[in-house]
């Protein structure tokens, strides 16, 4: 078994559908979905505001890098584009926690997948929408696990105000047909 926490996150075209299209996509894998959130892009870019989610997804079949690879197809599905680094985007699928069959979670220093997802720990509309669903959720940082809840709290405030819950759900996105397989 396979179990990983996916942040993603949208601010181009329909973000709600890009965002529906992260559950569809990965179908009966997704074990739970946070609420949605608007947020202030991060990273410094001239850019409309995101919506962010948290996706807990389960696969005895998958492993870190299909999670990663799967993220990837998403993407591309919604054309997405990797011209501007923290540039806006149709679709952002970021691999943050995984961990193996025996409950062990991954560590990666892969450039392309790295675990637990290095600036995790430092972004509210991840860690927000994270505790939505997993309440009692720890992250490695620099070689030390903590609780989620005290990364979030040691956030500036203005980090976590930032992060604001809005009317829309992607629970009732059922899985489509030729979901990721």
């Amino acid at each position: 078994m396979s179990r990983a926490v996916l942040s993603i996150g949208s601010n181009l075209g329909d973000r709600l559908a890009h965002l529906r299209s992260v559950i569809d996509g990965f179908g009966p894998r997704v074990v739970a979905v946070s609420p949605v959130y608007s947020t202030a892009p991060w990273g410094g870019v001239e850019q409309e505001d995101y919506l962010n989610a948290v996706v807990l997804v389960d696969d005895p079949e998958f492993d870190c890098r299909d999670w990663l690879l799967g993220g990837r197809r998403l993407e591309q599905a919604a054309e997405r584009v990797r011209e501007v680094r923290w540039g806006a985007r149709t679709l952002d699928v970021d691999v943050i926690w995984c961990a193996g069959a025996d409950g062990t979670a991954c560590r990666s220093a892969d450039p392309e997948l790295t675990l637990p997802h290095p600036q995790a720990h430092n972004r509210a509309f991840v860690l927000i929408p994270w505790l939505d669903v997993e309440p009692d959720a720890v992250l490695e940082v620099d070689g030390i696990t903590l609780p989620v809840h005290d990364l979030l709290d040691g956030l500036d405030a203005a980090e976590r105000a930032g992060v604001r819950a809005t009317e829309f759900s992607l629970a009732s996105a059922k899985p489509a047909e030729g979901s990721l397989s």
